[in-house]
């Protein structure tokens, strides 16, 4: 087997691997939403002023949370955008919602690579980081994954394939709902709402 053959080889494992993973989560997305064992957000990691956050610091507020890193190319950008869109057509209720932006790559992304970051999208954002022992328990009490990817034309030599659905958590913490990766602005905006009012 040529080095070339067996490099094709891994790449393929890691696709399927990847495509697994993501139908996986997306899968037990959809459990939870239809009425599956319920989840409540639970962190403790580094904003992007550099302090400390856990989940009892938005007690009260909706979340809206999004798992990704800096360094995505297009699915981060895209769902930020539309996070801060949805921030705006809130008008005032706005005040009761808290979007945060999880970062899954924590070898590059430090606090200060994310507050070069999140204002670019919404000021309201918060973005946060931490270890990679902090960062893998996040994703699992948020029942999402993450895989750090070889890819030679990306920044550092990799990127980090991962859960690209959009979260939100009621005003106590549990799981409500989620959102697929391009799932129109309108439709957010309009469940979201649904949500706040019932």
């Amino acid at each position: 087997m040529t080095v070339r053959t067996a490099g094709r080889i891994s790449i393929g494992i890691a696709a399927f691997a990847l495509v697994w993973l993501l139908l996986w989560a997306d899968y037990r997305a959809a459990q939870v939403e239809k009425g599956g064992p319920g989840f409540q957000a639970a962190f403790e990691l580094t904003d992007h002023q550099g302090m400390i956050r856990t989940q009892e610091d938005f007690a009260g507020r909706w979340m809206l949370v999004f798992f990704g890193f800096t360094n995505c190319p297009d699915v981060c950008p895209t769902t930020l955008a539309e996070v801060a869109a949805v921030m705006e057509g809130l008008g005032d209720d706005a005040a009761r919602v808290q979007p945060l932006f999880i970062s899954v790559d924590p070898e590059r992304d430090t606090p200060s690579m994310l507050a070069e970051f999140v204002p670019r999208f919404d000021a309201r954002l918060v973005g946060l980081t931490g270890t990679p022992e902090q960062i893998d328990r996040t994703a699992h009490s948020f029942h999402i994954y993450y895989e750090k990817v070889e890819q030679t034309a990306a920044p550092g030599g990799y990127a980090i394939g991962h859960s690209s659905q959009l979260f939100l958590f009621g005003p106590d913490g549990v799981y409500v709902q989620s959102w697929s990766y391009g799932t129109p602005v309108e439709e957010i905006l309009a469940g979201l709402k649904r949500q706040m009012s019932s």
